[in-house]
């Protein structure tokens, strides 16, 4: 078990926390944990709704990942079955039911995800799926959860109250989803549970319950929601404001010199682990210039998920194909920028985007073209319909960050 003193531990799992339900019993709880010689049990419950995990993910799971570092267990929960019902938590609408298939799918790529994170090591990780017990519940254990939580509590929430005012439909089963992840926390046992401020009212669900099973109640630490690059949203891979942990360092840096300045701050916190007041001078404009601060940012960041020499490069990147061309007005290639075989040599714009994978659909190709989202040779295209003549080298640019260069096949 760790050394560390009780405060000096606080202090770590404190930081960045938006909230937590207590603090004395954590620290009540760290220190019981040490004279007893046992791991806490610290909870995370991830509904694989999504095929991949971003950045926005890990703020909580880095949180975990210190808990363990200091020698206690991660409880990982795939929410297989309550990804089946749909967490309503800041949706304005019911959110669509997967199926067995997606959710197992999906459940698969969270977890090799999560791995970059945490600390997979047997001692230090416990993985369940809440099938295992949330299955197997009849129909009158069901009626005895429901039968612990009042209509006024769940109206409550901010996400149902708003619902039920403006009267948008709220079916019956989305009352239950906080009631199965509180559920959770009693079969675990868990001690601890993390999760975002959009997770507070299920959260402190599962200290109700554990105290009605005679269990003493989890703390509940609240990590901050993260903002998404367009400084706006939460991060949501639908808004296309996110960094994917699977991308590559060449995209995730790019991506994060996108940052807002006014975001970074919140950034270097929650997914890293400097000092405040190191963070206080590399946000700071008058010490730091913020094209450097940001530099700084993207290249921690990217170097969590990607060997150091592979960020240093696309760091380099960065630099010769943005600074130089500020500065030159030249268009630069990343060299490592892969060749996409097209069907043509001859083509609408709208069409050689498709072909290039860079949209889905003619109509979605059209938008990101009127949008001046796409450049042939460096040059913007302004009309879908626009007949194009290419050549072998010719490079097709989507944004600022991905390239392809072009093989026509005839």
């Amino acid at each position: 078990m760790n050394t560390q003193s009780i405060s000096d531990q606080l202090a770590v799992l404190m930081r960045g926390c938006e909230q937590v339900y207590k603090p004395e019993e954590l620290a009540q709880r760290l220190d019981q944990a040490r004279r007893e010689g046992r791991q806490l049990r610290i909870k995370l419950g991830l509904d694989p709704s999504a095929p991949d995990i971003h950045l926005g993910h890990t703020v909580v799971l880095r949180k975990m990942r210190q808990f363990q570092d200091l020698g206690h267990k991660a409880v990982l929960i795939i929410g297989d079955y309550t990804a089946m019902v749909g967490d309503p938590t800041g949706k304005s609408r019911t959110r669509p039911v997967l199926s067995a298939d997606q959710v197992t799918v999906n459940a698969a790529t969270y977890m090799e995800q999560a791995g970059k994170v945490l600390d997979t090591s047997p001692e230090k990780l416990e993985i369940r799926r809440n099938s295992e017990w949330l299955a197997s519940l009849t129909f009158a254990d069901v009626l005895r959860l429901a039968g612990k939580m009042t209509v006024a509590r769940m109206l409550e929430r901010d996400t149902f109250a708003k619902r039920y005012a403006a009267g948008v439909e709220i079916y019956i089963h989305e009352f239950l989803y906080p009631l199965m992840q509180g559920y959770d926390s009693v079969v675990v046992r868990a001690d601890v549970e993390l999760g975002g401020t959009d997770q507070t009212f299920n959260n402190l669900v599962g200290r109700d319950f554990q105290e009605d099973a005679g269990q003493p109640p989890q703390i509940v630490m609240i990590m901050p929601i993260l903002v998404g690059l367009d400084g706006r949203e939460k991060m949501s891979k639908s808004l296309g404001n996110y960094v994917g942990v699977t991308e590559s360092a060449h995209d995730m840096f790019g991506k994060l010199m996108s940052v807002p300045d006014e975001c970074m701050r919140n950034y270097f916190r929650v997914l890293t682990d400097l000092p405040e007041a190191e963070i206080g001078r590399i946000c700071d404009p008058e010490q730091t210039h913020p094209m450097e601060a940001k530099k700084r940012l993207a290249e921690m960041v990217a170097s969590a998920f990607h060997p150091c020499e592979v960020v240093e490069k696309a760091r380099r990147e960065w630099e010769q194909i943005h600074q130089k061309k500020a500065a030159t007005g030249a268009f630069v290639v990343p060299a490592d920028a892969p060749v996409q075989v097209v069907p043509s040599s001859r083509m609408t714009a709208a069409q050689l985007v498709v072909a290039c994978a860079f949209s889905a659909t003619n109509s979605e190709a059209r938008r990101l073209i009127l949008e001046g989202g796409i450049r042939l040779n460096g040059e913007v295209i302004r009309d879908p319909l626009m007949m194009v003549t290419l050549k072998e080298g010719d490079v097709l640019q989507r944004g600022k960050r991905v390239f392809r260069r072009l093989k026509p096949e005839s």
